[in-house]
């Protein structure tokens, strides 16, 4: 009996995962379809006449979220720095790193007119750690030993497709040589990532189901491409444009042909992935709206009652798995 208590008494339960350590860096995600709806609310009140308060209210939350994502990161960093340097090694969540500096580059663009020293900060800096991002996750690929086609999915636009988003505010910021650098990147690596990325989907697996609401950042591409160059070429929407536009379009209407697929899939942080790509659209259709009038306004209002509508149900559900221990867990 005396045995059994000391070895009853000796027992420890199992440590509990620290929440910390599994913060994932693609919680950034989550600013980029913030920033992205706070836009997306700014254009709608210059070309459908909504209130102005809910697109500045957008932005202030979309900043307010990126210092507080931007201090619980680098708490990891300095207590687990072990587990940052895993996962920027990880053949897919590498990708998402880039994430930072994208949201940096959103949070200029919406605050461009309001508070334009800060956002010139945010520009700066985002298309300086973009661009390191870039070269580093290209080396990666070059010289990689880890690669395989299974790893090769939409979220590889991340880091080099991105660079089309610092135009969007650069034009106004610096010499427009800096912008048409970083559009050329992303525009030419964006039809070679797409060549790869369909080669993976059409004749090989499907995606993990953790991975399948990353199909959505298809559209981003040529949707940031539309508003960048809406932005390079003076505002004039020429056929290059509309080449652009529409086949972002047509890449929203072959997902939204799949929305029983998608409304079937649980929860997870990469559901995030419907946010920011949905908000591109609706920005470049708004632009269009602008322009030309006609059927894109009605399609204008329809997407952003989309945008807001799925902005809501990802922050709530969002919540709920921060408060149910779902989120920041061990994968």
């Amino acid at each position: 009996m005396r045995s059994h208590n000391i070895s009853m008494n000796s027992y420890t339960p199992p440590a509990r995962p620290q929440r910390l350590e599994h913060f994932p860096v693609s919680f950034f995600a989550t600013v980029m379809g913030t920033a992205g709806l706070a836009i997306a609310w700014e254009k709608a009140h210059h070309v459908l006449g909504l209130p102005a308060e809910i697109g500045v209210a957008l932005q202030w939350w979309a900043l307010g979220l990126f210092g507080l994502l931007a201090l619980t990161y680098l708490a990891k960093l300095i207590k687990h720095g072990a587990a940052v340097k895993h996962e920027f090694a990880h053949p897919i969540r590498i990708n998402f790193f880039p994430a930072i500096s994208i949201s940096m580059l959103l949070l200029a663009v919406a605050f461009t007119e309001t508070l334009p020293g800060p956002a010139f900060a945010f520009w700066s800096l985002g298309a300086a750690l973009h661009l390191s991002f870039t070269l580093t996750v290209m080396s990666s690929w070059i010289h990689h030993t880890r690669y395989d086609i299974k790893h090769a999915n939409p979220a590889w636009f991340i880091p080099v497709v991105g660079n089309i988003i610092v135009p969007v505010a650069g034009v106004g910021f610096a010499p427009a040589e800096i912008s048409w650098f970083f559009f050329s990147i992303g525009l030419i690596f964006w039809l070679v990532l797409m060549t790869i990325v369909m080669n993976r989907l059409f004749f090989h697996e499907p995606l993990p189901e953790r991975l399948t609401p990353t199909l959505f950042i298809l559209i981003a591409p040529p949707a940031v491409g539309f508003i960048a160059w809406m932005k390079l070429n003076g505002g004039e929407i020429d056929a290059f444009a509309r080449i652009l536009y529409h086949v972002a379009l047509f890449l929203t209407l072959l997902l939204a042909s799949n929305a029983l697929r998608f409304f079937r899939l649980r929860f997870f942080l990469s559901t995030w992935a419907y946010s920011f790509p949905l908000a591109a659209m609706t920005i470049a259709t708004l632009i269009m709206a602008e322009k030309n009038g006609g059927l894109f306004v009605p399609l204008g209002w329809l997407l952003l009652a989309v945008l807001s509508f799925v902005l809501t149900l990802l922050t709530v559900r969002t919540a709920q798995g921060m408060t149910r221990g779902e989120i920041c867990v061990p994968e």
